[in-house]
C-alpha cells in the first residue's frame, strides 16, 4: 500500500511539472526552460541528501548517469511536445509509452503481469491510436511531428525510470543526484552549442523552476515506490500523471476534447487500471 501511495504521489507531481514545463516552453525556446528546470531539480535533490543519504558506488554512478542522459532527452522532448499541444492528447500518449516499456523490463526480470495485464497492454495500444486520431477542429488534432516527439518523450521517460530502478536499493538519493547533475550538464552544453538559435525571448523563470522542483519530487517518490514494489506496477501507476496535466490544461487553457479522443482517454484509463491491478 505504501508503494502504491508513493507512486500516486509521483504521478501527481509529474503531471503538475509537465503542465508548468509545457507552458514555460511556449514562452521561450524549450532549452531555455530546461536550463532552469534541470538545475532547480538538482538543487532540490542536493537538499534531500542529508535526509535520505546517498551512496556513489561505481554501479550507482553508472545507472545514475544513464538516467541523467535519458532525463535530459525526456525534459526537452516532453516540454517541446506539450508546448506544441494539445496537452490533453499528447500527454496520455507519452504516458502510455512510458508505462509499457518498464512493464516489459519487469516481465523480463521475473515479474508476473497476470490476466488483467495481458488485457491491459493491447488496450493501451488501442488507446494510443484513438487518442491520436481525434476528429474535430484542427487545433485539437496533434501534428505528426508532435506525435513522434510524444513517442520519443515516452521512451526517454521509460528509460529514465528503468535506469533509476536498476541502481542499488541502498544508494539513497545518489542515483538522483548523479542523474540530475548529468542531465543539467547535457542541457547546458546543448544550450551553449545552440545559443544563437535560442531566440531572445526570456524564459518563464518561476514556472520553469517550479517544474524542475516538482519533477525532482516525482523522481524521489518513484524511486522509493520502485524499491518497495514491482517496477511493472509502480511504473504504470506513475503513468497516470496525465490526469493532472489534462485537468490543468482543461481548467487553465480551456482545451477541448472530441468524442474519439474521449473514448481513447477512457480506454487509456481502463488499460492503465488493468495494468495496475497486476
Amino acid at each position: 500500500m505504501i508503494a502504491l501511495l508513493l507512486a500516486l504521489g509521483s504521478s501527481l507531481s509529474y503531471g503538475c511539472a509537465d503542465f508548468l514545463g509545457g507552458l514555460g516552453a511556449r514562452k521561450a525556446h524549450v532549452l531555455r526552460t530546461v536550463m532552469i528546470a534541470a538545475p532547480a531539480s538538482l538543487a532540490v535533490e542536493l537538499l534531500l541528501w542529508p535526509f535520505f543519504g546517498a551512496s556513489f558506488a561505481p554501479v550507482t554512478l553508472a545507472w545514475g548517469a544513464a538516467s541523467g542522459v535519458a532525463s535530459a532527452a525526456a525534459f526537452a522532448l516532453l516540454y517541446r511536445t506539450l508546448a506544441i499541444g494539445p496537452m490533453n492528447v499528447l500527454s496520455p500518449v507519452t504516458a502510455l509509452i512510458s508505462a509499457m516499456l518498464p512493464v516489459g523490463v519487469g516481465l523480463l526480470q521475473g515479474e508476473h503481469l497476470g490476466a488483467a495485464g495481458l488485457i491491459g497492454l493491447p488496450l493501451a495500444l488501442a488507446a494510443v491510436v484513438l487518442v491520436s486520431a481525434g476528429r474535430g477542429a484542427g487545433s485539437a488534432r496533434p501534428a505528426r511531428a508532435a506525435l513522434l516527439m510524444a513517442f520519443g518523450a515516452g521512451a526517454a521517460i521509460a528509460l529514465q525510470l528503468i535506469f533509476l530502478h536498476q541502481a542499488p536499493s541502498d544508494s539513497g538519493v545518489g542515483p538522483l543526484i548523479v542523474g540530475r547533475a548529468v542531465s543539467s550538464a547535457v542541457t547546458l552544453t546543448a544550450a551553449g552549442a545552440m545559443y544563437q538559435r535560442l531566440g531572445s525571448e526570456k524564459p518563464a523563470y518561476a514556472m520553469s523552476a517550479a517544474a524542475g522542483v516538482l519533477d525532482s519530487v516525482a523522481n524521489l517518490l518513484f524511486l522509493l515506490a520502485a524499491r518497495g514494489g514491482d517496477l511493472a506496477v509502480v511504473a504504470v501507476i506513475t503513468a497516470l500523471y496525465p490526469a493532472g496535466t489534462v485537468l490543468l490544461a482543461r481548467t487553465v487553457l480551456a482545451e477541448r476534447m472530441y468524442r474519439t479522443q474521449v473514448i481513447g482517454l477512457g480506454t487509456a484509463a481502463v488499460a492503465v487500471s488493468l495494468l495496475a491491478l497486476t
